[in-house]
């Protein structure tokens, strides 16, 4: 139950951050502060919507993105009864590295001066490192075992059977 809350809580997220031009006063700015909490804001590397800017920038709704659907991904697979194995250390840092790898390039070109992406470049450069973190998320949600989490009832011992 708590991977499918997950799943529904990050893509509500994308959903929201998405809906936030749209939204009513009061709403829509209760987001954009969320968002300026997260995120830089800067106009030109953010996508815009409805003549509004989104309440994060390109990038940072790649992450999101990439996350949500991961975890989608991951859930739909759990729920067909396949199991989820936690990966070995080497294994996930190796996988940690090459998901960041296209996130850690545009920035570092982009403040070397080398170049500068688009805004469509830079949310499909992180999605993959959102990817990445949702399927980490996922696995670590999946793999707990709440049954231990829960104190025992204390119960009667039942007296010793007499032999007969």
């Amino acid at each position: 139950m708590i991977v499918l809350l997950a799943v529904l809580a990050s893509i509500a997220w994308v959903a929201v951050v998405l809906a936030t031009p749209v939204l009513p006063g009061p709403a829509g700015a209760f987001i954009y502060g969320i968002g300026s909490f997260i995120c830089h804001q800067i106009p030109e590397r953010s996508f815009h919507l409805a003549g509004f800017q989104l309440p994060v920038c390109a990038r940072c709704l790649g992450i999101y993105a990439g996350a949500a659907v991961a975890m989608a991904l991951t859930w739909m697979r759990v729920d067909r009864g396949r199991t989820l194995q936690p990966m070995r250390s080497v294994m996930v840092r190796y996988v940690a590295v090459i998901a960041a790898a296209p996130t850690m390039a545009t920035v570092a070109l982009e403040a070397a001066g080398a170049w500068a992406p688009s805004n469509v470049t830079r949310a499909l450069a992180s999605a993959p490192l959102g990817a990445f973190v949702g399927v980490v998320v996922m696995i670590a949600l999946a793999t707990l075992h709440y049954d231990e989490c829960v104190p025992q009832r204390p119960t009667v011992p039942k007296p010793p059977q007499r032999s007969i």
